[in-house]
C-alpha cells in the first residue's frame, strides 16, 4: 500500500515493537490490581485506544503530509508546540503532581505537551540547519544562533520542572548541530556549558540531588530516594535468564512503584529474563540502526535530519529508561518509547515514526 511504503525493514521493527509493547503494558498494567486507586480497564483503554488508535492515524498522517510542507511550515509547527506547552501554566488548565506541572487537564484524560515539543524542536532545528549549513564554521551564524535555539525549550521545560526532557532534547540538538557539520571547536564549548548549566540545576534543584545522591550509593536509602532503583535490580535479577514467565511478575503487584510507566522495563525483564530483554533491546537498535540508515540515504538534508534526529532520540530515550533501572545511570523518569504508559507519548512517537518513513519515501522529492 502506497501510504505505508518507504521502507519495509523500519515498519516492521517498528510495529514489532509497537504490538509488543501493547502486550508488555497489558501485562504491568494488571499490577494495578493490587492498587486501589487504579482502573487498569480504564488504564489498558487509554493507551490502547488513544495512545495506539490515535497514535496510527498520526501515524498515516505524518507519513502522506508531503515533507517539502513540513519543511516550509516547520518554525510554525515549532511556535505551535511552544505556546502548546506554555499552557500547562494557565490556571484551571495545567495539571500539577508530583511536584511538577506537565500535563493540561481535560477532564477525561490529560496529555504531556512536552512530548509534542521534542517534534517541533527537531523539524525546526533541521530547517534551520539545511538552511545554513555552509556557515557554521562561523559563531555569529552558528554556534550563537544554536545556543538561542535550546534556550527557549530548555527554560520551559526547567520551569514545569522537567529536566530530564531537556536533557534529551539538549542531547538531540547536539548531536544533529554536529551531523550538519558544525565545527569540532564547539563541541568543547557546548560540553562546558552544559555541564555547567545542569551543575547549577542539580544544586538548586533537591530532587535532582537526591537521585544524584542515590545513583551513587542506591543501598543508603533503600526505604526511600533508594526505593525503586533497589525493586528494580530484584526484580530484573529475578528474571534469570528465561524469567518467570509473561504476566507472571510479582514485582508488579506490591513493590515496583509504576509497573506500567517508569518500571515496565523491570517487570518485563522479570518475566522474560536476559534473553526476552536483550531480544528487546536489539530491536530498538535495530530500528534506530534502520532511522540512520534512511537518514544517511535522504538526498536532502533537512529530510536527513528529522529522520535521524527522530531515531536519536527515540534509541536514547529508550537507553536512558532502560539505563536508570539498571542503575547504570541515575532515575529520570522517561518512559519507554512505545511501551510505557502514556497515551501522549505514544501518539508523539508514532508521529516520529511516520515522519521518518515519509523521509524514506520521498528521498528524491526535495
Amino acid at each position: 500500500m502506497k501510504f505505508i511504503s518507504g521502507d519495509r525493514m523500519f515498519l516492521m521493527l517498528m510495529f514489532s515493537i509497537a504490538l509488543a509493547g501493547l502486550a508488555i503494558f497489558s501485562s504491568a498494567a494488571l499490577g494495578l490490581l493490587a492498587r486501589e486507586s487504579s482502573s487498569v480497564s480504564r488504564d489498558i483503554l487509554l493507551q490502547a485506544g488513544f495512545g495506539f488508535g490515535i497514535g496510527l492515524l498520526a501515524f498515516l498522517l505524518a507519513r502522506t503530509v508531503p515533507l517539502a510542507w513540513i519543511k516550509r511550515f516547520a518554525p510554525y509547527i515549532y511556535a505551535l508546540t511552544i505556546l502548546f506547552s506554555l499552557l500547562v501554566f494557565v490556571p484551571g488548565l495545567g495539571f500539577h503532581s508530583g511536584g511538577a506541572t506537565r500535563w493540561i487537564d481535560f477532564g477525561f484524560m490529560t496529555m504531556q505537551p512536552a512530548e509534542f515539543l521534542k517534534i517541533g524542536f527537531i523539524l525546526v532545528l533541521a530547517w534551520w540547519l539545511a538552511s545554513r549549513v555552509r556557515q557554521l564554521a562561523h559563531p555569529k551564524n552558528g554556534l550563537f544562533p544554536f545556543i538561542a535555539f535550546l534556550i527557549l525549550p530548555s527554560l520551559i521545560l526547567l520551569a514545569q520542572p522537567n529536566t530530564s526532557t531537556t536533557l534529551l532534547i539538549l542531547a538531540t540538538g547536539a548531536v544533529m548541530y554536529f551531523v550538519a557539520g558544525a565545527p569540532r571547536r564547539d563541541f568543547g564549548i557546548l560540553t562546558l556549558g552544559s555541564i555547567l548549566v545542569f551543575g547549577i540545576v542539580i544544586l538548586v534543584r533537591p530532587y535532582a540531588l537526591e537521585r544524584v545522591k542515590t545513583f551513587l550509593n542506591p543501598s543508603a536509602n533503600s526505604l526511600g530516594s533508594g526505593y525503586q532503583i533497589q525493586q528494580s535490580l530484584i526484580a530484573i535479577g529475578s528474571g534469570g535468564l528465561w524469567g518467570r514467565g509473561f504476566g507472571q511478575s510479582v514485582g508488579k503487584f506490591n513493590y515496583l512503584p509504576m509497573p506500567d510507566g517508569d518500571s515496565v522495563f523491570a517487570v518485563f525483564a522479570e518475566e522474560t529474563g536476559f534473553v526476552g530483554a536483550a531480544i528487546l533491546l536489539l530491536f530498538f537498535i535495530g530500528f534506530a540502526a534502520r532511522g540512520i540508515v534512511i537518514a544517511g540515504n535522504s538526498r536532502d538534508l533537512f529530510g536527513g535530519l528529522i529522520a535521524f534526529g527522530f531515531s536519536f532520540i527515540i534509541i536514547l530515550q529508550a537507553f536512558i529508561n532502560i539505563g536508570s533501572m539498571l542503575g547504570i545511570i541515575p532515575l529520570t523518569g522517561l518512559p519507554l518509547p512505545f511501551i510505557s504508559h502514556g497515551g501522549t507519548a505514544l501518539v508523539a512517537v508514532f508521529l516520529m515514526c511516520g515522519l521518518i518513513l515519509n523521509v524514506a519515501a520521498h528521498r528524491n522529492s526535495l
